[in-house]
């Protein structure tokens, strides 16, 4: 299926892709008997893209991985580039720039391009001298002048080596006849502020090339519109190539054991481990993905102490952490076939070549359909191989949440992404790059940034500001050591300053220095936390280090004052920082099951019909569907209601020793902090207390008794008031400061390098503190601060998303339940045992949840299920748990 995307939004479907014979006659002879030597016949991708890549036709190909999504962006290139040179005309210039987000992606780009064009010369039987070449951050400065003498015909990159290029007097020359430019995984820049810099260097370099085709590859995402108008801007056309599901899916959640409430924690555990290790010697080779670097390295851990003699050199890690040595060590064994298994966080969803692969398995919620696809892919990596994916799930709303994002999977629903606009950081970095390659007419310049899809709403206004910023019209910034960039008269603008080029050059690029906080009680050291584990923390909040409790007081720079807190439990759990937040979209499709089968409860439908309908609509087998039942069942009959995506159930909590009041708001956890912190704000400010947060991706809590009135605050809440609610909220937050630092870094307001020495992050920390003050006192509404604001809210909160929640709610179609309980409905375990998570052992925590159930099913009158010897034995003899897998592999034995 093709659509057509342009400036009026109208959409027009093609049905039919491209005949082989019309590919094959486009095709150099050369070109056509190598291909043919290689491959039996055409993909459907290339099927549909060839010939409007031939004919110049801007597109985007999304399709699963393996699905020959890169050959069919440079089939048609290499075609042209093979003929030109075989005729004896081939330029010395730049035909094609190709970018992707990660260097070790373009290291295999540039050798699966070199090895073709090796054999294409051999069938040609003469030279043709087509250079590949890769530039980025690793690139040596011979290899630089390199390509300065001879260009390559295709250039690798990244977004941050394009923009720097761009500003480079002699190479840009190179670049004034760039006739393609292909943007891999395309999905994976757009929704962050890479993408964001990147659609701004796209539209310098077609300023500077005239005109040039733009071809986008992305795996699996939505909408393909809106990343096709990432990808060509508001008022260019573009073809889009979906083929997203030509692979058969063989997907399948799976759970260790029957009962994951009543079941042991050592046993649960143990039948785990089992089951990936019967998964694993299944497979040739197997990619198991966790959700967190610290889960990465302990699945590795317990697979080679726990079966030692299956797993030792042939098993191993692969996260962000790690360093380069090890991660291509890592990359290289599994594509030369020596490991049986990896383990990874998020490192390896995008497409580097990593060999053989035919089974992934990710333990607990991907928490996006899109991003479960783009992992179950990397199996079967071939066109023609079957994608095989397994969800392991160890608690019963991981069990919901994965049976439904695998309904969602089967039935192509795939979240939209979020796709960052007007970023007025971003914007000042790249104008002061553009003052640097030529003075500008201040209308030429709004206008082609207005052509970058991510500003096509740019407000004269929200330009102007950052210009006048740029120029230097507010001079008591200088005090701060924040200069003017650019020039601006009479309607020009250009680069100020000797330095300009050097400080652009070295400060440029979206991703900020990340570092650790120093935790003090005065001047003696605790330890170190995580930067953005620190984000999310207020005065008062409680957390664990080095198995000690500490309440937060202040930060100064990268340094935090706490002090002991050995009566409260922590607020903050350790791993918020890592944790991935469920989609909105998945959120939704959750709440909508929870609503059909509570109007089933409600209909009086028997417990077999349930179980039937359960069966064919999640596509679960009867083990899956009786326990998704039962834990219904328990919360129907406990609380009476259901929460779900038409229902916010507000439920306060009170066991006399602690008193919380959860709500049950499953919108994920984006959606979840921004109306948390709204709610507290307004209780902190109209009943003059303060709360503590906790918040998860099914809900969050306030910690407070029943005289704090949270349905009054709550109902307080208006969609068309919440920006500025926020706004206040934020504005003396962790979160706030920190962002604040990333985009005066962006702004080029705080310069990470400057005259060759490296400015560190507890510097611009402090740097930034200052300057914020500064800026408050200019104006609150400073551009930049305008952006931070937008930050927190939008890429990092959802705000948007919010406000339709609280639409919901003030038209009625979203009615909000109160209850009182004395002990947790079963969907707020994990919630009411958020706060103890940190400080309770792991089989603590699970007996404590095994309790609560035990309860609430004494409560509601039904039987628990009697335990097994080997547990009864356990709870008279505690003992250690390799003790109780060595006894359990002797039973079965």
């Amino acid at each position: 299926m093709r659509i057509i995307y342009n400036m009026e939004n109208k959409i027009t479907v093609m049905e039919k892709p491209h005949k082989a014979e019309q590919v094959e006659k486009i095709l150099n002879p050369t070109v056509k008997k190598w291909f043919f030597s290689r491959f039996k016949k055409f993909s459907l991708p290339q099927l549909y893209g060839v010939m409007e890549i031939h004919k110049r036709k801007n597109i985007l190909v999304s399709a699963p991985t393996g699905a020959t999504k890169t050959l069919t962006g440079f089939l048609s290139i290499l075609n042209e580039l093979v003929d030109s040179a075989e005729k004896g005309v081939l330029e010395d210039k730049i035909y094609c720039v190709y970018i992707s987000p990660l260097k070790a992606l373009n290291n295999d780009i540039s050798k699966n391009l070199k090895e073709p064009l090796a054999e294409i010369e051999k069938i040609s039987g003469k030279e043709l001298g087509i250079r590949v070449a890769v530039r980025t951050g690793d690139t040596t400065q011979t290899e630089k002048s390199k390509m300065l003498k001879k260009p390559p015909h295709i250039l690798i990159t990244t977004p941050e080596s394009l923009s720097i290029v761009l500003s480079s007097p002699k190479f840009r020359d190179h670049l004034k006849k760039v006739d393609w430019c292909i943007i891999d995984e395309i999905h994976a820049l757009a929704e962050n502020k890479r993408g964001t810099h990147l659609s701004l260097s796209l539209e310098r370099l077609d300023y500077l090339s005239g005109h040039m085709c733009r071809i986008g590859l992305s795996a699996t995402v939505a909408p393909l519109d809106e990343v096709a108008g990432f990808l060509v801007g508001p008022k260019r056309d573009c073809e889009i190539v979906d083929v997203q599901f030509i692979k058969q899916l063989d997907l399948q959640v799976m759970s260790p054991v029957d009962n994951l409430i009543d079941a042991d924690h050592g046993i649960l555990h143990y039948k785990m481990y089992e089951l990936i290790d019967k998964l694993i010697q299944e497979h040739k080779t197997t990619l198991i993905f966790t959700n967190t670097r610290a889960a990465t390295e302990r699945v590795v851990d317990h697979l080679k102490n726990k079966f030692p003699k299956k797993y030792s050199d042939n098993i191993g890690a692969h996260h962000g952490s790690l360093g380069k040595r090890l991660r291509l060590q890592i990359e290289n064994k599994l594509r030369n076939g020596e490991l049986k298994a990896v383990v990874c966080s998020t490192s390896l969803e995008l497409g580097i070549d990593i060999g053989y692969v035919d089974l992934v398995i990710c333990l607990g919620s991907p928490k996006s359909v899109a991003r479960f696809l783009q992992r179950s892919g990397r199996a079967g990596h071939q066109l023609h191989e079957k994608v095989k994916g397994r969800i392991i799930v160890m608690d019963r709303d991981d069990l919901v949440e994965c049976a439904v994002l695998l309904k969602s999977a089967v039935e192509k629903k795939i979240d939209k992404l979020h796709i960052p606009t007007g970023a007025l950081d971003v914007l000042a970095q790249q104008i002061a790059g553009m003052a640097i390659e030529q003075v500008w007419e201040e209308k030429e310049l709004y206008k082609i940034i207005k052509q970058s899809y991510c500003y096509k709403n740019l407000t004269k206004k929200d330009f102007n500001e950052i210009l006048d910023y740029l120029s230097g019209k507010f001079v008591d910034l200088e005090d701060r050591h924040v200069y003017a960039r650019i020039w601006r008269k009479e309607g020009k603008i250009g680069k100020r300053g000797r330095l300009a080029r050097v400080i652009y050059m070295m400060n440029s690029g979206t991703i900020p220095d990340e570092s650790f906080i120093t935790v003090k009680i005065g001047d003696q050291t605790i330890g170190k936390l995580d930067e953005a584990f620190l984000e999310k923390m207020k005065p008062g909040d409680v957390f664990v280090l080095g198995g000690d409790t500490y309440m937060f007081r202040f930060s100064r720079g990268m340094v935090a004052q706490v002090q002991a807190s050995s009566n409260r439990p922590p607020t903050v759990p350790r791993w918020v920082s890592e944790m991935l937040p469920l989609s909105f979209d998945l959120a939704l499709e959750i709440g909508k099951s929870r609503r059909f089968i509570f109007e089933k409860f409600n209909s009086k439908k028997k417990k077999e019909a349930i179980l039937g309908w359960l069966n064919k609509y999640l596509y679960v087998d009867a083990k899956a569907a009786k326990a998704i039942y039962s834990y219904f069942r328990e919360q129907h009959d406990y609380a009476k209601q259901i929460p779900n995506d038409k229902m916010i159930l507000i439920e306060h909590f009170n066991d006399d020793k602690e008193k919380k009041i959860i709500f049950h708001s499953l919108f994920g956890r984006r959606v979840n902090d921004c109306l948390s912190r709204a709610v507290a704000y307004v209780i902190s400010r109209n009943e003059h207390k303060d709360v503590e947060i906790g918040i998860s991706d099914n809900g969050f809590y306030l910690s407070g008794d029943k005289k704090v009135n949270a349905m009054k605050a709550f109902k307080l809440l208006k969609s068309d008031k919440l920006d500025l609610l926020m706004q206040l909220a934020i504005d003396k937050s962790e979160v706030f400061k920190r962002r604040f630092r990333h985009c005066a870094g962006r702004a080029l307001m705080i310069l990470r390098n400057y005259m060759g020495k490296k400015k560190n992050v507890g510097r611009q920390q402090v740097s930034s503190m200052i300057l914020m003050n500064a800026l408050k006192r200019i104006s609150n509404d400073f551009s930049i601060l305008k952006e931070t604001r937008r930050e927190v809210l939008s890429d990092l909160m959802d705000i948007e998303n919010t406000k339709k929640v609280l639409k919901g709610i003030e038209n009625g179609s979203i009615r909000v339940v109160e209850i009182d309980t004395r002990i947790p409905t079963p969907f707020a375990f994990n919630l009411a045992i958020q706060g103890y998570a940190d400080i309770m052992k792991i089989e603590d925590k699970h007996e404590f949840l095994k309790r609560m159930h035990q309860n609430v099913m004494a409560k509601i009158g039904l039987n628990k299920n009697a335990d097994k010897e080997l547990l009864e034995q356990y709870k008279k003899e505690p003992k250690d748990y390799d003790e109780i897998f060595d006894e359990m592999e002797e039973k079965e034995h």
